[in-house]
């Protein structure tokens, strides 16, 4: 593989006020967004070669190259978050070539990694906004990124990408500013939140908040949720990758977590690996964010969004735009009928399409580990 885009730093751009606050679909209003994001590669003369990048729910800013210290994120950049999430799928002669795009990609609102959100410091208070923070949706993430977007210069982008829960920011952006993109690309995504994905955020969203330690949101200065945070990480790992793939790797990545049960043995390879993906979590990633981003999965639909701006199709603005669809056949988190119901709006809307199945025994997670089966496809929906 060529080489990467080597070491990066995350920057950080601050708007709003308390004059101009942004407001979010609730109607709460935040006096000011920091956003935390990262670019690679360099934007050409009239601004034509960028790309938008959506990370999934648990992802950061940090898509490629290396990044070894974020400021003010209280431990949570572990040595985990060094590598860029998307670092195989960026760079020169990569499939988001550098030589070629401008790359950007912004934590999300809500988030824990540098954009305002629950452990960010409340103006009015002093202290972390806690259970304060107001609820966000799948929109509010998106529209907080435009600013973003006029800051750099940018009128209309080249392309949006988004896997998984990124998916579905780059279709809410795609069919809500259809002027501003040309080229839609998603992996492992749907419309809306469905029935399955549904329960299983509920159960984590249970095991956060029924956490004694959780102490309604207001744990900051305390060790926090731990035990519901490492659970909820537990039941949403299960849809990453196909059972069987989860036991080979128990055998192969022999690990020892911390443990702290009251009663049980650990007896097998696969319960150890479980609990310690649960457990190297949390050392990573902010509970109360984690339950804003699921909240805005759980409550995304597009179809009902089409019908509250009277549109007869969820893509009926977005003509002009070309999409690139994945589906990854193994996939348990975004089963391959959820981009099966978007590739029907989008013929029903006579908007251009391709859809690809990348056939994997990683399930979910192969848009994470597996650049050689999309980096073709990609590149050439890039490109043409």
């Amino acid at each position: 593989m060529a080489p990467g885009v080597g070491t990066v730093e995350t920057r950080f751009l601050t708007f709003g006020s308390a004059n101009e606050p942004f407001v979010t679909a609730d109607g709460s209003a935040l006096p000011g967004v920091t956003l935390a994001y990262e670019t690679y590669g360099e934007l050409n003369a009239d601004q034509s070669n960028a790309i938008l990048l959506f990370h999934a729910l648990s992802g950061s800013q940090h898509a490629a190259g290396t990044n070894k210290e974020v400021p003010g994120l209280d431990g949570r950049w572990t040595e985990e978050m060094h590598a860029g999430w998307w670092d195989g799928f960026i760079g020169p002669g990569r499939a988001l070539d550098t030589n070629k795009y401008f790359v950007i990609c912004a934590n999300y609102l809500g988030g824990c990694y540098g954009t305002t959100g629950p452990a960010a410091v409340n103006p009015a208070t002093g202290k972390p906004w806690a259970a304060a923070f107001p609820r966000v949706t799948v929109r509010d993430i998106v529209r907080s990124q435009l600013p973003l977007l006029e800051h750099l210069g940018i009128a209309k982008l080249h392309a949006v990408v988004g896997t998984s829960l990124g998916g579905m920011m780059a279709l809410d952006l795609a069919i809500h500013e259809p002027g501003r993109v040309a080229n839609v690309i998603t992996i492992g995504t749907g419309l809306r939140s469905h029935g399955l994905q549904q329960m299983h955020n509920l159960e984590q969203i249970i095991a956060i908040t029924r956490d004694p330690d959780f102490l309604g949101g207001d744990y900051y200065g305390t060790p926090g949720p731990l035990h519901g945070l490492a659970l909820a990480r537990m039941i949403s790992h299960k849809t990453f990758l196909w059972a069987d793939v989860i036991e080979e790797r128990a055998r192969v990545d022999v690990v020892q977590p911390e443990l702290d049960l009251p009663w049980y043995k650990i007896s097998r390879s696969l319960e150890s690996y479980m609990l310690y993906q649960g457990q190297k979590f949390v050392k990573r990633f902010d509970a109360n964010s984690y339950l804003r981003i699921i909240d805005a999965w759980q409550q995304f639909d597009l179809y009902a969004d089409a019908k509250v701006r009277g549109k007869t199709s969820v893509f009926e603005d977005c003509k002009d735009q070309r999409y690139l669809v994945f589906t990854i056949d193994s996939d348990c988190c975004f089963y391959p009928d959820y981009q099966t119901e978007i590739c029907a709006e989008l013929k029903r809307a006579g908007v251009p399409y391709i859809r690809l199945t990348v056939h994997s025994e990683k399930g979910h997670d192969s848009f994470l580990l597996e650049p050689k089966l999309y980096t073709p496809h990609l590149a050439y929906a890039l490109t043409h």
